[in-house]
């Protein structure tokens, strides 16, 4: 299955978010709309950085209430990994588990296309009918 797969089925709507919003805004932004990340860009096809719940977190943990005036740009993470829809399922969620990403940004030939979650991948490779005890297996590398 390829990253183009999951697209169909989940949609390629991605929410951006750019880095000069404050924190606040996009900790709102996720809790809202009930995703774990949202990509950092400017005009929606290029790539600035990710900011997750975690990296909100880890701020807050280091800066106190204080970080949700702070912008996004303090505290996305700069070096995204990314995919192409062509991409292969199961080299993508090694990517995902050697760079300790949960979210990957999905590039293609004009740019942002899609954005899909360790969760996507999980729930396709079970739709496909890979063994459930392989699957969970590699992805419990994911909540070191």
């Amino acid at each position: 299955m390829s990253v183009a797969g999951i697209l169909r089925k989940k949609g390629s709507r991605v929410l951006t978010v750019p880095q000069t919003a404050p924190v606040l805004e996009a900790a709102s932004r996720m809790t809202h709309d009930r995703i774990g990340a949202l990509v950092v860009s400017k005009n929606g096809r290029d790539i600035q950085g990710i900011v997750s719940e975690r990296d909100v977190l880890h701020a807050l943990g280091r800066c106190g209430a204080d970080v949700m005036t702070m912008k996004v740009e303090d505290i996305m993470t700069r070096h995204v990994e990314s995919c192409a829809p062509q991409d292969d399922v199961k080299h993508v969620m090694s990517i995902m588990a050697d760079h300790s990403c949960r979210h990957m940004p999905v590039v293609g030939e004009n740019g942002l296309c899609g954005i899909i979650s360790v969760r996507d991948i999980v729930k396709q490779r079970l739709e496909d009918g890979e063994p459930e005890g392989d699957v969970a297996r590699e992805a419990l590398i994911f909540s070191r």
